[in-house]
């Protein structure tokens, strides 16, 4: 399939490394990146300890601007939280976005990583893999 998603939150700290983690992992034919609208510059350690926990972390995975990635041709933009939502930036080629609310764990107990991990693993990637 050889398609390419971009997954897009506030700080790109949590949910969206989760679930470029998770695409990465798990659905077969689907490159996911992720970027912040203001990224953090860094994971945090509970999203790095719950992608380590479920053996799909890889150092790749960092905080970062979307401009670093201005020369990928996205097939979806994927925003996981209101503010990136509502932000979002235009794209000089048409590309089909959705958008997926998760609750931000951050500052939150390992538990609700964990939760919003399987939250992502159960709504976010069958509606991405529908969607391409």
């Amino acid at each position: 399939m050889n398609k390419k998603v971009l997954i897009l939150c506030t700080g790109n700290s949590c949910r969206s490394i989760i679930a470029e983690a998770l695409i990465n992992a798990k659905l077969d034919g689907i490159k996911a990146y992720s970027s912040g609208i203001s990224p953090s510059g860094k994971v945090n350690p509970n999203a790095k300890k719950v992608l380590q926990n479920n053996g799909i972390w890889k150092d790749e995975y960092h905080s970062k601007k979307l401009d670093t990635l201005q020369n990928i041709k996205f097939d979806l933009v994927v925003t996981v939280c209101d503010n990136a939502n509502e932000t979002c930036p235009t794209f000089s080629k048409a590309v089909k976005k959705m958008h997926i609310s998760f609750i931000d764990p951050d500052g939150k107990e390992f538990k609700e990583f964990e939760k919003t991990y399987i939250d992502i693993e159960n709504i976010l990637l069958p509606k991405v893999f529908d969607a391409l």
